[in-house]
């Protein structure tokens, strides 16, 4: 029994990195502020609501075993994010991620005088300050340490929203949940500076009462002169020895790049002829970010997926032996058992390395620009085309990775598309809408989009032999082709449209491809399309069925597998010449 006990606690802390320690940390944090905003935010009501609140806020997270907890992960999180700071070497090309650390960083320096007053002043002086204290401490004066308060405030909400965000947004239930968590980070927090704001109203309203002052400024809640300038020697040097702990991690990172480069350089070779020159110690992905070589990296680096996969050239034995982490995630992905895969992003090789990467980056441009499309009416030809499988895909697998090979099995689509003529129009999830006949006549966008599916069966049987050692089973399709006359022009709201075609012919098109899986086939068109195309009567097989939504059957032509289609309509063309 401690034996199995102790496996199952191996397995689960294998998967667990600084990065999640941080995170898990960064929630306590981020409830403590949740619960103090909404106490923030009583203050709309009254000074009695914000009393009642600040009792049972405080009973909760006073409370001896929470109380542990608590400036436990204030501890660890602070001290992993001065971490961070030095052990980053390079950020992604993003201003999302060193604005997050920089906000981070400057709580401590914003939120030195209003803790070390309130918290540290009951601890040595057993000061009893609460709200009408301290809004009256703040107002009455205006000074700075009032906008210090408002914006550490604003300043802590950005940062853990940041980290929820890097958090969920990858999660399946995020694109449901995020205009309700887009709600709640802009109103609590609003509601929480008028709280204040209203209280601080209240206070200064009330001071004015010769007997109010008396209880409530008396000695025994806002202390002497003498304590008060005590407090504020413990914040200067607070403050000073929190921007010296700064200053020497900056000059840990200068050293440790002097030391690097003194210590030597080493080559990385990427497989296609790019080599570059950097110091030991920096990742792979570090390497590609600073020399802007593409690398994929759907985490951005974070140990959390695998698509910045290599595959090490060479002998392994020099490299470095895989962190938990990176060792959890190649599990994960069925790569432990080969030494020669390594993840970008947490391999820091001290040797010259040669690898190629296993999941080339995609870079897909926007259509920026581009003219408005009115309605209008005319023939094209629609294919629909699917991915079969991906739920079980996804099963055991990260979901980024998921995500990628999908986005692989796209861009072969769209690539046969394309190089036969025809327009990606519409991505459905793991499937797609190709529209051909744009610019060309009936009979050549018929013919397109025959061809166009053979070669989509080329292009998935080469990606299958590249992610051979990644996948079960190979990725299997279905095509549905039919063509008609069509409603084409943008369709959508303001900002966001998108040209596309309505109409019967799109739907039976869909309803045909999603008939290859009951029919067991790669393939089926229609028998009109195979006759606009100038193919014979022999050149598929034809079968009769019914189409949901149509009255009657449908004369439809089936290809078991797609690769027959390019032979048939290269034949057709060379008879008629």
């Amino acid at each position: 029994m401690i034996a199995r006990n102790q496996v199952r606690i191996a397995k689960l802390t294998r998967g667990v990195s600084v990065r999640q320690v941080r995170m898990v940390c960064g929630l306590i944090l981020y409830s403590y502020l949740i619960s103090h905003f909404l106490n923030h935010a009583l203050g709309n009501i009254s000074l009695e609501a914000l009393a009642w609140g600040l009792h049972y806020h405080v009973l909760f997270w006073q409370f001896l075993p929470v109380a542990i907890v608590f400036y436990s992960a204030l501890l660890i999180h602070g001290g992993l994010g001065i971490w961070a700071l030095y052990e980053r070497r390079q950020f992604r090309w993003k201003a999302i991620e060193p604005l997050q650390l920089v906000l981070g960083l400057s709580i401590p320096l914003l939120a030195a005088a209003h803790v070390i007053g309130v918290r540290l002043g009951h601890t040595l002086f057993a000061l009893d300050r609460h709200y009408p204290q301290v809004l009256h401490g703040y107002w009455s004066t205006m000074s700075a340490r009032l906008w210090l308060l408002l914006i550490v405030l604003v300043v802590a909400w950005i940062h853990g929203s940041i980290g929820l965000y890097f958090w969920l947004r990858l999660k399946t239930f995020f694109r449901r949940a995020a205009p309700f968590l887009l709600a709640g980070a802009v109103l609590v927090p609003t509601l929480a500076l008028l709280g204040l704001y209203q209280g601080g109203r209240i206070v200064m309203k009330d001071s004015a009462d010769p007997a109010w002052r008396a209880v409530n400024l008396s000695r025994d809640k806002v202390g002497t002169p003498a304590e008060a300038q005590t407090l504020e020697t413990i914040i200067d040097y607070s403050m000073i020895g929190y921007l010296g702990l700064l200053g020497l991690v900056l000059a840990a990172r200068g050293a440790r790049a002097l030391r690097e480069r003194r210590g030597g350089m080493i080559t990385l070779s990427y497989g296609n002829g790019r080599t570059v020159r950097v110091p030991k110690g920096l990742s792979v992905l570090e390497a590609s970010l600073r020399h802007q070589v593409p690398h994929a990296s759907v985490c951005g680096g974070r140990a959390r997926c695998s698509t910045c996969r290599i595959r090490v050239i060479g002998d392994c034995a020099a490299l470095p032996e895989p962190s938990n982490r990176e060792a959890f995630v190649l599990n994960r992905v069925g790569s432990a058992s080969d030494p020669a895969i390594r993840l970008a992003c947490q391999l820091r090789p001290e040797t010259d390395l040669s690898f190629f990467q296993i999941f080339t980056p995609q870079t897909i441009a926007a259509r920026r620009g581009a003219p408005s499309h009115i309605g209008e009416e005319r023939y094209l030809v629609s294919m629909f085309v699917d991915m079969r499988g991906s739920t079980q895909l996804a099963e055991n697998r990260l979901p980024f990775d998921t995500v990628f090979i999908v986005n692989r099995f796209l861009g072969a689509v769209s690539q046969a598309v394309i190089e036969c003529g025809g327009q990606p129009n519409q991505f459905l999830g793991d499937g797609q809408l190709a529209l051909f006949g744009l610019s060309t006549d009936r009979r050549t966008a018929c013919r397109q989009a025959l061809k166009a599916a053979a070669r989509i069966s080329r292009h998935i049987e080469e990606l299958n032999r590249f992610l051979k050692s990644d996948l079960d089973q190979p990725i299997r399709f279905g095509i549905g082709i039919h063509g008609g006359e069509v409603i084409v022009g943008d369709i959508g709201y303001r900002d966001h449209l998108v040209f596309t075609a309505l109409g019967d012919a799109v739907n039976v098109a869909a309803r045909l491809q999603d008939m290859t899986k009951s029919l067991g086939c790669e393939m089926i068109c229609s028998d009109e399309l195979r006759v606009t195309a100038g193919l014979s009567a022999e050149a598929l097989p034809r079968q009769d069925v019914e189409i949901r939504g149509r009255t009657g059957p449908m004369s439809v032509c089936v290809a078991e597998r797609a690769d027959t289609l390019s032979s048939l309509v290269d034949d057709e063309k060379a008879a008629a010449a």
